[in-house]
């Protein structure tokens, strides 16, 4: 009896997975063609959210604005001077791979930058784009 409750509480516990890009950017297109049934995935309307200047915030205008005009290439924070390391994943293998930093990334940047929350299509597109690591 001792061993079965063990075994349903280590069962019924959540284990953190990491994930690849693949897997995150198929769950955002998922979730945007659920909300949107004639949603496809868009590069250019990806590179056109990471290079806009949105205005929201007059040091952090636009994403390209920290992380360079190109995703493989390392930026730094226009705030903090912080060094930041390159956002595709071709570039720098830890980029996308656990999903509850992803969302938070986003969570957070897209208030800063763009001064909402990020719908899902906007992050698959966002993901497209940068997943091509050019």
């Amino acid at each position: 009896m001792k061993g079965t409750a063990i075994i349903l509480l280590v069962l019924g516990t959540p284990l953190v997975q990491a994930a690849t890009p693949g897997e995150i950017l198929a769950s955002y297109r998922a979730e945007a063609t659920r909300v949107s049934p004639g949603y496809r995935p868009s590069v250019a309307q990806g590179a056109h959210l990471y290079g806009r200047q949105f205005g929201v915030s007059e040091k952090m205008p636009a994403c390209s604005g920290c992380h360079t005009a190109r995703p493989s290439q390392p930026g730094r924070h226009v705030v903090t001077d912080k060094a930041i390391k390159p956002l595709a994943p071709t570039a720098n293998a830890e980029r996308f791979t656990d999903p509850a930093k992803v969302e938070k990334w986003f969570r957070r940047n897209c208030t800063e930058v763009v001064g909402r929350e990020c719908s899902a299509a906007e992050k698959a597109d966002f993901m497209t784009f940068v997943m091509e690591g050019r």
